[in-house]
């Protein structure tokens, strides 16, 4: 017999965050990123700096090959889609992590570069790096007489 820890807080709270994950919850699609049709999202951060602008997806479980990332009419779009593990279905004892197809969108800014946006994904993180355009330098126009 197992001794398990009773912890009746943490379930509400996982409760919480798992209602605010599902594609059609109002805060998890605030900014309209999220597709309505996905089974699950994987949470994004935005990293601003000076050269660039950075995402970084969590993405465990995905292959890296069969994630599609595409640039159209300044919005980019990331999907993709996690297998089931290892087992079928009627062997798993518990399920906690989703699975199936997910798509989120952002809206770029003109900063962007968009012809040297890469990404690589390396321990379940996807990183998608979108470097700012080189600004025009100031200079005088003499006006000729």
């Amino acid at each position: 017999m197992r001794a398990f820890r009773y912890e009746p807080w943490s379930l509400l709270e996982q409760f919480r965050n798992e209602i605010n994950r599902r594609p059609d919850s109002r805060e998890s699609c605030q900014e309209k990123s999220c597709i309505g049709t996905s089974n699950w999202i994987p949470a994004v951060d935005i990293v601003e700096n000076n050269e660039a602008y950075v995402l970084e997806v969590d993405v465990p479980g995905v292959d890296p090959e069969k994630i599609d990332i595409q640039m159209e009419n300044g919005v980019l779009s990331i999907q993709g889609q996690r297998t089931p593990g290892l087992g079928d279905a009627e062997s798993r004892k518990r399920v906690e992590r989703p699975r199936g197809s997910f798509h989120r969108r952002f809206s770029l800014p003109d900063a962007a570069d968009v012809d040297r946006i890469a990404a690589r994904c390396r321990n379940g993180v996807l990183e998608i790096s979108i470097p700012r355009q080189q600004r025009a330098q100031a200079r005088k126009i003499a006006v000729e007489a």
